[in-house]
């Protein structure tokens, strides 16, 4: 037997509290994450869909997750296939299967996962009697270099557009299933991009002359978006592991979009309009959840939790509610000058917080409209020290456009004046030992920002970066970590990449590449030796700076925010000019939709 052979068989049995069985759906549909399961469990977007498309009694949804090597070694050499959880059945038995593409750096998953499910990699290489693959999550801002491998992606939020997906789906087998004649007619569902109804030109200096639809498929492909969030079905009963997860609690989603507009994140461009859901119905969901699952800690999601209108009624609402039952609040995702209520969240349990300052110095926050001040962060410091946190954890960004050394020394001395924070309370009143983890992430432009057209560090300056930073926070109760930076210069190159990736990829994995987000297995000279023997050059994605006439490979996915808009915003940072929070002036993004977090006037 298979699983008497991995490491933590409880991966790959199924079986779990709320799991979902049906019989005879029409339209069976496997719905996969390209990563291990404690990983893709903690996922909100896998969990949603689980539920949503579940609700629909036509629609069976089961779960595949990435096997990890050693189950990846048994599964070839005993022939079986990859399957899905709650049944048993192998990926090629599915009429849809669809991936969550939330990182660049699990593409090598994608392909082990349809390889060891007995789907072709490549989709001209199937036929109709193979499932219809599907991409979707935030990598689909710029799916083209994983285009090769799938038959369509959706682009943008799910809940809505895959059921409709699905719906059509049911038409097309009933009278006969014909593939081609399929992904023509979901080209016409909003939302929906087919790959191979569209053609790629290219100029001979290397960059995209123009892309072309045909057959009827749209020429710019919208992001589709749910409009009412607050009535749209949330997650009610979720499966409750038999193993520890990355997020192992109650998580609830408050809010989407974001109204703060830093220029380096995509999440907060492309889940544009800023939407919430309402203290009560956020209660009613903690209280299904707690009572399905057990759970003693409720999580409280979004992109920036403390701007939620309703955030200290919402927190009062649910400590007073489940305190008796010993069951916590957390905010994970939290502006610091939104926060200003740590004693609420320290009344069930001490919990530590995360802030995210991302740069050192007041010139290079306004540079990336961070909108926040020395002065907020080490108040809102002080306040978490005060009502009792020893634990925080800090997260900065290196190679940020206009970044100079005064920058990195900025991110080393805010450290220990956050550390100064704790040392000025009282000793007997302190909760013991302060510890302070501060984070570095290597800057990645990505696509639907304004810093799309900016050029990433050399892979060089990216590690003296680290080493510089590594020397000066070598201070007594801070911990230091930082990324890979060969790895965050190949996300930098899929991210802004075009077509021509996808045979490096191929190759990459062919010659081994998989589980890339894990450092014990990830192998840089493994696509080093793919791009080169493609004959494509990385840097030419990653390093260079873009002109504005340029064609970018994601021009004709359209992220509703306008391109004039993301230029103005571009221009104004290298002239170090902020942009205010959309919820007190609107900025004019182009996003021509009523934003709830507006008052009412368009985003």
């Amino acid at each position: 037997m298979l699983l008497d052979r991995v490491e933590k068989p409880a991966r790959y049995t199924g079986g779990e509290l709320n799991s979902i069985y049906k019989q005879d759906a029409e339209i069976n549909f496997a719905l996969c994450f390209p990563d291990v399961y404690e990983v893709g469990m903690s996922h909100l977007g896998i969990n949603i869909l689980y539920e949503v498309l579940n609700a629909l009694d036509f629609v069976y949804v089961q779960r595949a997750f990435c096997p990890w090597v050693d189950m990846m070694d048994e599964l070839r050499k005993s022939g079986e296939k990859l399957a899905t959880l709650e049944m048993q059945q192998p990926l090629d038995a599915f009429d849809l299967v669809g991936f969550n593409l939330s990182y660049e750096m699990c593409y090598s998953n994608v392909l082990a996962m349809l390889d060891l499910g007995g789907i072709p990699l490549l989709a001209d290489e199937r036929d109709d009697s193979c499932p219809v693959v599907v991409g979707g999550g935030a990598c689909t801002v710029n799916p083209e270099p994983m285009a090769a491998f799938f038959d369509l992606f959706v682009i943008g939020e799910g809940e809505e557009v895959t059921g409709e997906l699905c719906a059509l789906l049911r038409e097309h087998k009933r009278r006969g299933f014909v593939r081609a004649d399929f992904l023509k007619e979901a080209a016409a569902i909003e939302g929906v991009y087919v790959p191979s109804l569209y053609e790629v030109a290219y100029n001979d200096d290397g960059t995209v002359r123009q892309v072309t639809a045909a057959d009827g498929a749209p020429q710019k492909v919208k992001r589709r978006f749910v409009a009412d969030f607050d009535a749209v079905r949330t997650i009610a009963r979720p499966v409750v592991p038999y193993i520890e997860t990355v997020h192992d609690r109650c998580t609830l989603e408050i809010m989407r979009g974001c109204s703060n507009g830093c220029r380096f994140c995509q999440a907060g461009y492309v889940t544009r309009p800023v939407r919430h859901r309402q203290k009560d119905t956020v209660i009613g969901s903690a209280n299904d959840v707690i009572n399905a699952t057990g759970y003693d800690e409720i999580s409280l999601c979004s992109l920036s939790s403390g701007d939620h209108p309703q955030i200290r009624e919402l927190i009062e609402g649910l400590i007073g509610q489940f305190k008796e039952k010993r069951v916590s609040v957390s905010l994970p995702s939290m502006r610091v000058n939104s926060f200003d209520f740590a004693e609420q969240l320290n009344q069930v349990r001490r919990t530590g917080l995360t802030f995210a300052p991302e740069a050192g110095t007041q010139r290079l926050r306004d540079v990336i409209n961070k909108n926040i001040t020395d002065e907020e962060i080490l108040g809102a410091a002080a306040k978490a020290f005060e009502a009792g946190a020893n634990r925080i954890k800090l997260y900065f960004m290196t190679g940020l456009p206009t970044e100079t050394d005064a920058d990195l020394d900025g991110i080393a001395d805010l450290v220990r004046r956050i550390q100064g924070q704790y040392f000025k309370i009282p000793k007997q009143e302190r909760n013991g030992s302060l510890t302070i983890t501060a984070s570095a992430s290597c800057f990645v432009p990505k696509p639907g920002t304004p810093f799309q057209w900016d050029a990433q560090d050399t892979v060089q300056r990216m590690k003296e970066k680290q080493y510089y930073l590594k020397d000066r926070l070598k201070i007594r109760g801070v911990r230091f970590n930082y990324h890979d930076a060969q790895l965050s210069f190949l996300e930098a190159a899929f991210a802004r990449g075009d077509r021509r990736i996808a045979p490096v990829i191929l190759q990459a994995y062919k010659s081994g590449a998989v589980m890339d987000a894990w450092q014990e297995h990830f192998a840089y000279v493994r696509y080093e030796q793919a791009f080169e023997e493609q004959g494509v050059d990385p840097c030419f994605y990653a390093l260079r700076e873009r002109e504005y006439e340029e064609v970018l490979p994601w021009a004709h996915i359209d992220s509703l925010v306008s391109y004039d808009y993301l230029v103005r915003e571009r221009e104004k940072a290298y002239g170090g000019e902020v942009t205010p929070d959309c919820r007190k002036t609107c900025a004019g993004c182009g996003l021509q939709v009523r934003c709830t977090l507006h008052g009412g006037a368009p985003a």
